[in-house]
């Protein structure tokens, strides 16, 4: 199965950012992947956190989710849509929800970030949780054969995510949005990235935004498609970019039988 994640630098408008994610989208498709994922905040890297709050949505209405439907329906794609702000019971925060529609432009799967990001070093900090509530679920779903777990940015941290989607039903592949800072990214997005693949033998997809933003925060980008091996099958530093690879499953099979790990757990 050819899957491809979209790169992105996206800015402080929302129409101009699903302009750049229908084309990359289209690129996708055309490139003959049957899954494409967006990065986290797609739609919107405001000026402000508040920003996110002021163009939320309800579950299934408003125009970032009509775009990711009818983009999937016209494209035949199963689209993974990065996240987007969805409405929360706080009215000042709001949920990060990524959102997976089927090339029928249906829904299939929503998964609202659970762990939210902090950091504070000299002038740069960030704190999620001043306008984000937190889920409270883990989420898999199916996919023409193959079992999808879903996890987004600093979830990436929390290897015990992870396994439980593993154990609800065993996953053969990770999505993962996400938006890491550079400081972050240049010492633990790969290394994470290749440790969950690793640990869990299957495919893991780190879809990033990557370069700098409108509103001065600089990404690390760095998209890239890990095997069950922890080989990097393909990677973007940085810009717009559509990162292509192709999920085998006798590939995986093989890792799986050859190194039975996930059998021998016993915590």
């Amino acid at each position: 199965m050819k899957i491809a994640a979209l790169q992105m630098v996206s800015g402080t408008s929302v129409a101009a950012n699903l302009q750049r994610a229908q084309s990359l989208l289209e690129q996708a498709a055309a490139q003959g992947a049957r899954l494409a994922v967006l990065p986290e905040y797609f739609c919107l890297m405001g000026q402000t956190d508040v920003d996110k709050v002021r163009v939320r949505e309800k579950p299934g209405s408003g125009p970032i989710q009509d775009f990711l439907a009818s983009t999937a329906r016209r494209l035949g794609l199963w689209v993974v849509g990065g996240t987007l702000p969805l409405e929360s019971p706080d009215p000042k925060r709001v949920l990060n929800s990524t959102l997976v529609f089927n090339p029928a432009g249906e829904l299939a799967a929503r998964y609202d970030k659970m762990h939210l990001f902090a950091f504070q070093r000299g002038t740069e900090r960030y704190a999620e949780a001043d306008s984000i509530t937190p889920g409270a679920q883990p989420v898999a779903f199916d996919c023409e054969g193959w079992r999808m777990g879903l996890a987004i940015c600093y979830d990436l941290r929390f290897p015990e995510l992870f396994r439980a989607l593993s154990e609800a039903s065993a996953c053969d592949a990770y999505l993962l949005p996400a938006a890491f800072t550079h400081t972050t990214g240049e010492k633990h997005w790969e290394v994470l990235l290749r440790a969950r693949a690793i640990e869990n033998l299957a495919y893991v997809v780190g879809c990033a935004q990557g370069g700098v933003h409108q509103n001065g925060r600089r990404t690390w980008g760095h998209s890239m498609v890990i095997d069950p091996w922890g080989d990097v099958l393909a990677m973007q530093a940085e810009g717009e970019a559509v990162v292509t690879a192709t999920l085998d499953r006798d590939r995986m099979a093989r890792h799986r039988e050859s190194l039975p790990a996930l059998g021998h757990r016993v915590v």
